[in-house]
């Protein structure tokens, strides 16, 4: 990385509605993912393996659950000044709380002005992926343009979901147009039935961050978005580049998911991105060693896989397990399965999802389910297998079938 001086902010104050129940009682970046981590810990372990050590948490919404995992996780050796803090919204700028994310900057500017980076490195909370920013800052250094936007390739109908970026034909690194949401896309040249989105990511020139907040922040005609208002303005300005994603190359990685990424703001998109966990050879691998995704190390000993009472045997089938679970003679099958989770004999646990200190009572079946911490599955009981039953007990269930039970709730047979 260029010798420069730089900030990292990740923008962790979403609510993140399409989520629910999952983000009822939590902010969307606490969400447990992948049996012991948190959605927030993929940006920042990003940001640190890539060399940042002065990184700054935005969040307000339900902060609690993330602002204590962030203290109990992301302790700093302070020699060299390094520090991963959270900072609430602080209403510096009046009785109120962040209207959007470049509020959330505006807002936050005091954190930017202790420092005095050269360059901000801003990414969003709730992605899944592997990335090397040092790369993207020199490309952005190398470009000489005030911000650069981290792109990604996705099937054009996709398109009305994203940020879409539209680049100049003389010039593959310009932005020539930023649309948000677009339901008229236009297509690639070398791929006309795929468009090149936003990732959320961006990286600044410290200075025009913050004139570009403060205007922003004047303007009553705006939602004081990133990506709905800040980068078009740029775009307007031609001082926006693309960093095109398939260029990072980060250590470790394969060819199957060196380019994964995953939104995962919906409840199939998040149930999709743990399913590309479990393949034998995953679409994204969490067994990286030379780029690792760093969580909470709690103090439990390792799952164990135990035969019932009557000698009958458990199979735990292209699977995850996390740390402190016993399973007594239980089926899984395509499952993640967070902490401390208890299945007794019987029980059928198939293409689901358990966060943490879920128990599984003998006989039960939960199939096809998300089922948040502390969810009791009475024995006999069935979840995921009879969607009007589900429905008719208050679970939310999605339109492809994903029965999603909140937290702390028990199911009866």
């Amino acid at each position: 990385m260029a010798s420069r001086k730089i900030f990292g902010i990740v923008l962790a104050g979403g609510e993140g509605k399409r989520l629910m129940p999952l983000t009822e009682d939590r902010a969307k970046p606490a969400v447990p993912f992948g049996g012991q981590y948190r959605l927030v810990d993929f940006a920042i372990s990003n940001l640190m393996n890539s060399g940042l050590r002065q990184i700054v948490v935005l969040t307000q919404y339900k902060s609690h659950s993330l602002d204590r995992h962030i203290s109990q996780t992301w302790r700093m050796g302070t020699l060299l000044g390094s520090y991963v803090a959270s900072v609430p919204a602080q209403q510096r700028l009046g009785k109120r709380w962040f209207s959007g994310s470049a509020d959330a900057i505006l807002q936050s500017l005091n954190l930017i002005n202790d420092e005095k980076p050269d360059i901000v490195v801003v990414v969003g909370a709730d992605h899944v992926y592997r990335m090397d920013f040092s790369q993207m800052v020199q490309a952005h250094i190398d470009s000489g343009r005030s911000v650069s936007v981290a792109a990604i390739r996705q099937p054009i109908e996709l398109a009305d979901q994203f940020g879409v970026i539209e680049i100049d034909s003389s010039d593959p690194t310009k932005i020539e147009r930023f649309r948000e949401k677009p339901r008229d896309a236009r297509g690639l040249p070398d791929a006309p039935d795929e468009v090149l989105v936003s990732m959320g990511n961006y990286v600044f020139n410290t200075d025009a961050l913050i004139d570009a907040v403060e205007k922003d922040g004047e303007r009553a005609d705006s939602n004081h978005d990133m990506g709905g208002d800040i980068i078009p303005w740029f775009v307007s300005q031609n001082d926006a580049s693309v960093y095109d994603f398939r260029r990072n190359d980060v250590p470790g990685s394969t060819e199957r998911d060196r380019a994964y990424w995953r939104d995962v703001g919906t409840i199939d998109s998040f149930y999709e991105a743990h399913q590309d966990l479990i393949a034998v050879l995953p679409v994204f691998s969490l067994y990286n060693v030379d780029w690792p995704i760093y969580s909470l190390l709690v103090n439990s000993p390792p799952a164990k896989f135990v035969r019932d009472d009557r000698g009958h045997l458990g199979v735990v089938i292209d699977s995850i397990v996390s740390l402190g679970s016993i399973l007594c003679g239980t089926h899984v099958e395509r499952s993640v399965l967070g902490p401390w989770i208890r299945a007794e004999s019987g029980a059928v646990i198939r293409d689901s999802v358990l966060f943490d200190n879920v128990l599984v009572g003998a006989d039960a079946v939960v199939q096809r389910a998300i089922l948040d911490k502390n969810v009791v599955v009475e024995p006999g009981a069935r979840v995921g297998v009879d969607h009007e039953n589900d429905v008719a007990r208050g679970f939310t269930v999605t339109q492809s079938g994903i029965t999603v039970v909140g937290k702390g709730q028990r199911i009866r047979p």
